[in-house]
């Protein structure tokens, strides 16, 4: 890569963060009703724009698509048009570009975490459980709320407490269509969310049983060095008990 290509690179990924803290920081500020909630949502709503023109641009040029499926499922998250916090997933976009540029490395902050949570993300498989789930939950509400005619939000938050077993009951499901959705979820995305589940607990697992192992290891070679100290001081012990007992004889004898 060029200097000049590097130089246009460096430029877009940083109005990509600038425009990613600016859609954080917007959604926070409709979350918790500060300012004006009307200026937000058009703000809101042309950075989504922004984003869905942005994301669908990369998967045209990308060279393997599938790949970029699966590394940007957080960016299509980022794009789904259903509620405004779903711009949070727009982080996932900043955390790849600060392993891009290696930025924990320049900085000298880069050790052991990183690589666990790189292992964490995409070796253990919870990406692609995580995006599955989304993905279940966001159609199950989609379709929930066009034949229950609700609103996005509702349906969303209906579709979360389902999938969770939660099941809050002040949504709940009339129409044939939508009991048939509801079932769907049921099987469905607890199934994923269960696999989401025990993924992460068998990564902590494991993490804790090697930590143990490798400690036992370091352990191993203290042990027996001390071990071999013991057997040679008790010979030595033996050998002056012996020589003690030698003496004493000798003296015996002479008198």
């Amino acid at each position: 890569m060029g200097k000049q290509q590097k130089s246009v690179m460096m430029t877009y990924h940083l109005v990509v963060t600038g425009l990613t803290l600016w859609s954080v920081v917007n959604v926070l500020l409709m979350i918790f009703h500060i300012g004006d909630w009307q200026t937000e949502m058009r703000i809101a709503n042309v950075l989504l724009a922004l984003f869905a023109v942005d994301y669908f641009i990369r998967l045209a040029m990308a060279k393997d698509r599938k790949a970029f499926l699966i590394h940007a499922a957080f960016d299509l998250m980022g794009i789904i048009p259903m509620h405004p916090v779903f711009a949070l997933f727009r982080l996932g976009r900043l955390a790849r570009m600060i392993q891009y540029h290696h930025l924990f490395w320049r900085f000298g902050i880069d050790g052991k975490w990183t690589h666990d949570f790189h292992r964490f993300v995409y070796s253990t498989g919870f990406i692609y459980l995580f995006s599955i789930s989304i993905a279940i939950i966001v159609l199950s509400a989609l379709l929930f709320s066009v034949f229950e005619h609700q609103s996005l939000s509702n349906s969303l938050w209906w579709a979360v407490t389902t999938a969770t077993t939660v099941g809050y009951g002040d949504e709940t499901p009339h129409t044939p269509v939508g009991k048939i959705i509801a079932a769907a979820l049921m099987f469905g995305g607890i199934g994923f969310i269960g696999l989401l589940t025990s993924t992460i607990t068998d990564f902590f697992t494991t993490q804790t049983s090697q930590a143990i192992s490798h400690e036992t290891q370091k352990e191993q070679p203290d042990l027996t060095l001390l071990l071999t100290k013991i057997d040679r001081l008790t010979k030595q012990v033996d050998q002056l008990q012996a020589e003690v007992k030698r003496q004493n004889d000798s003296r015996h004898s002479s008198k």
